[in-house]
């Protein structure tokens, strides 16, 4: 016999799936504004590498 009834277990399967889903999107965010960082500080560092081989 479950611990939960069958019937109810829906809810929380479905509750954990939210959770999840929502820690993925929030992990994505939150490496897509690292990664949108790191391409600005190259830039920069690729603009100060051409004026100093000028």
């Amino acid at each position: 016999m479950p611990a939960i009834p069958l019937g109810e277990a829906g809810k929380y399967v479905a509750a954990a799936y939210v959770v999840v889903f929502t820690l993925v999107i929030v992990y994505v965010a939150i490496m897509a504004a690292k990664l949108q960082r790191i391409e600005r500080e190259v830039e920069h560092l690729n603009e100060l590498a051409d004026k100093r081989s000028r």
